[in-house]
């Protein structure tokens, strides 16, 4: 029997239409299921959240009206998402990277 990859764990936030556009919730469905695959996305898809923590990083959705972020963990048995937001300034604030490592630990603590 052939396995399906690692787990999805939400931890936070949903693709849906709306807010996404329905070519950009299956843009980031196909990009979490490659994930999930064990495949390793890098620019332009996906880049590091050192500021996060290891491990951490960050799918980019280009939507029709707002720019897609969706913070992820690759953990051995899972992708970890923390965090799903609309991206409006060029750095990542503050309180969305605190957000996303208080919940991390509440996951690894579970």
């Amino acid at each position: 029997m052939r396995r399906r990859g690692k787990d999805l764990a939400w931890r936070h936030g949903e693709v849906k239409t709306p807010p996404f556009s329905k070519a950009a919730r299956v843009e980031a469905g196909i990009l979490l299921r490659r994930l999930q695959r064990g495949e390793k996305l890098s620019m332009p898809h996906s880049r590091p959240m050192p500021s996060i923590g290891s491990r951490c990083h960050e799918l980019r959705i280009v939507d029709e009206n707002s720019t897609w972020r969706i913070v992820y963990r690759l953990d051995s048995d899972a992708v970890v998402i923390v965090e799903v937001f609309s991206k409006k300034t060029a750095q990542t604030s503050k309180r969305v990277i605190a957000t996303c490592k208080s919940r991390l630990r509440e996951y690894d603590d579970a």
